[in-house]
């Protein structure tokens, strides 16, 4: 899910980075990102949006069977109007002075993350 503005548009060059992803993850385009976060609320999912100042660790925050994981900007990160929607802010811990990752490398961490937790309390 991505907000019509302030987002890449999908292009070659976007497919060309995905690596082929494109053709198997759906990308909705919305006007609203809060918006979507309270359909996504209504129909049972746990937002978590990724901050490198978040209160808790992301293992810590996962609740449930549903979750969305909410990334910002390239080195702005969320916007306050998201922060304030998701329904908890966590953070990746990095050791050392390193506080944050980029965006591409943060997504495939936490994605790994919500999959090991998913998987392991599906068992």
């Amino acid at each position: 899910i991505t907000p019509a503005r302030h987002s890449p548009q999908e292009s070659g060059v976007l497919a060309k980075s995905a690596s082929g992803a494109l053709e198997h993850i759906d990308q909705i385009e919305v006007k609203n990102l809060a918006d979507a976060l309270g359909q996504l609320h209504e129909a049972g999912f746990q937002t978590i949006g990724l901050d490198s100042e978040g209160p808790a660790e992301l293992e810590m925050t996962f609740d449930g069977e549903k979750i969305a994981l909410v990334l910002g900007a390239e080195g702005k990160g969320l916007r306050q109007k998201t922060r304030e929607t998701v329904t908890a802010l966590a953070r990746l811990d990095m050791p050392g002075a390193i506080r944050s990752l980029n965006v591409s490398n943060a997504a495939a961490v936490s994605l790994y993350a919500a999959r090991k937790f998913l998987k392991v309390n599906s068992e």
